[in-house]
């Protein structure tokens, strides 16, 4: 196998910002595409020359596809996961995982069984300034991580004040901007700074207030079992284009990171390992472009990674266990928020145990505040 043929589930705008990274690909090439609205597939199709499958069904059966990309909403992503892999096509799935820890034990397992590579696609994992981050904290630049403070903030209320959208719907999307936005955040902390150990969160309902709708803006406050505490901000309301930020304070330094800069990183350091660097401001060159850029960058990047796992037989960097240790996170989040108190693992735990975890997100568009 030279390149990756690749069947895209869900036509939506992450579909499009896909496509774009498959097409300047030599590993990858598009073959068909679907969607329940069939004008969707269409415009899809038409811009990467497509077939355009009627169902998803008939995709999985098309012996030239080798493997899915799946951008449907989050809680259509575990039946047509468990049907490729049964069908032996690999599968790239959008973030979050799963709304639920069940549906993602689902998901690996149907991957595993089948012996097909599943990968969620975790763009920020990807993204060149992360990785700067995640290799300034391991060479000890900031000595030991105290606080971390992150931020991202769009506006979805186009969709989150359609009624009938998916958007923000706690049985359709798994919750609010939580699941959304700050499975982000809670995948590359975890990856950076290790487990987190207990949450406190607050939701809120400031723009959209339709009933079934769950929060539009969220605070969170974490720790981590190495000690850190950090404070996590996501807003579905922000009025201006897309940004993401990072804060990292340690006992030797401290690092800033915000997607709106040219050079996004800035470090701090008075760690003997800084070198010429040592008390005093730098940025790292590091691949980086604002917004929109950065979304083609990391697409890009974790796009070709899924395509050398499939080709060279490789796992990805970014496990389907810590997608679901992501959702998790969230779900620690919800489960705070319900119960008004600190929630740990063992909170969590016990509910997965007896009632499911979609307990959690049952009800989440009257807790906010």
């Amino acid at each position: 196998m030279k390149q990756v043929r690749i069947g895209v589930l869900g036509c939506g705008t992450a579909a499009h910002f896909h496509a774009a990274a498959f097409r300047s690909s030599q590993k990858i090439k598009m073959m068909s595409a679907f969607d329940a609205n069939y004008e969707n597939a269409k415009k899809l199709a038409d811009i990467y020359n497509l077939t355009v499958s009627k169902t998803y069904q008939d995709m999985l059966k098309n012996d030239e596809i080798d493997a899915v990309l799946i951008t449907l909403p989050h809680h259509l992503h575990t039946e047509p996961t468990v049907a490729a892999a049964e069908a032996g096509k690999h599968i790239l799935c959008e973030k979050p995982m799963a709304p639920t820890l069940e549906e993602c034990d689902k998901m690996i397992k149907a991957a595993k069984k089948a012996g097909v590579k599943l990968m969620i696609a975790e763009n920020h994992r990807f993204l060149p300034a992360h990785g700067l981050i995640k290799k300034t904290l391991d060479d000890g630049l900031i000595g030991k991580p105290l606080l971390v403070r992150g931020y991202e903030g769009v506006d979805e209320t186009p969709d989150l004040s359609k009624p009938e959208h998916w958007k923000g719907s706690p049985e359709k999307a798994g919750g609010g901007v939580l699941m959304d936005a700050a499975v982000h955040k809670f995948a590359i902390l975890n990856w950076m700074l290790g487990d987190m150990a207990s949450a406190y969160c607050w939701l809120a309902k400031q723009v959209i207030k339709l009933e079934n709708k769950a929060e539009d803006n969220a605070m969170t406050f974490l720790k981590f079992e190495s000690g850190c505490i950090g404070e996590i901000v996501v807003s579905d309301t922000v009025f201006s284009p897309p940004n993401n930020r990072l804060e990292f304070y340690g006992t030797e330094g401290t690092i800033l990171e915000d997607h709106s800069w040219k050079k996004p990183v800035q470090i701090f350091s008075t760690a003997k390992e800084a070198g010429e660097n040592r008390h005093q401001w730098f940025s790292p060159e590091v691949e980086h472009d604002t917004f929109p850029g950065y979304y083609i960058i990391s697409f890009h990047k974790e796009d070709e990674h899924f395509a050398e796992c499939v080709l060279e037989d490789k796992e990805p960097v970014f496990t389907p266990e810590e997608a679901k240790n992501a959702v998790a996170v969230v779900l620690l989040c919800y489960l705070s928020a319900k119960t008004g108190k600190i929630a740990i693992w063992s909170d969590l735990e016990k509910v997965a145990s007896t009632k499911g975890t979609r307990s959690i997100i049952k009800g989440l568009e009257k807790v906010a505040i």
